[in-house]
């Protein structure tokens, strides 16, 4: 270990949040087909839209993008315009319930999202391609393991005192 590397569980601990933050700085990394800064802003809500959408009875609207976000109503309406502006969204009446107008990804969207999966996969290969094999695949477990847990923080409240926030 280098003098710069937490030595202690406490340290460690502490170091991940900082850790988060320089993920999400270099997400730009010059690889392949790389994606625009504009672009990567953009998929924050065009996620949320796929992941939403795969099951073909869910719908998402501009009100729920806020709060999975955790922004104001109106940020989020200006993040979807943006998109829709962009090409990457569109709006449709729900098939639920014709009062309401869901989000739905346009072919450009997907392509978008097709070509940010592909450039988050050759950064994650570039930035461990000196690790063991072993060691990228359990980081990878393991990164899956804590993004999945995180549906468990609504669970217990512990989001409800962030969003008052």
């Amino acid at each position: 270990m280098t003098t710069n590397e937490p030595q202690t569980a406490e340290e460690l601990l502490n170091a991940v949040g900082p850790a988060f933050s320089k993920l999400r700085r270099t997400s730009l990394l010059e690889v392949e087909n790389p994606i625009s800064a504009k672009d990567l802003s953009r998929t924050l809500v065009l996620n949320i839209v796929l992941e939403h959408t795969r099951d073909s009875d869910k719908e998402i609207t501009v009100g729920a993008v806020a709060e999975l976000l955790g922004v104001d109503p109106s940020v989020a309406s200006r993040m979807v315009t943006d998109n829709i502006k962009a090409g990457y969204l569109i709006r449709a009446a729900s098939q639920q319930d014709g009062r309401r107008t869901v989000l739905l990804l346009s072919a450009e969207g997907t392509d978008l999202m097709a070509r940010f999966r592909h450039h988050q996969r050759a950064a994650f290969e570039y930035i461990t391609a000196d690790w063991a094999e072993r060691d990228r695949l359990e980081f990878a477990r393991l990164m899956l393991k804590y993004v999945g847990s995180l549906a468990h923080l609504n669970d217990r409240g512990l989001t409800d005192g962030a969003k008052g926030s």
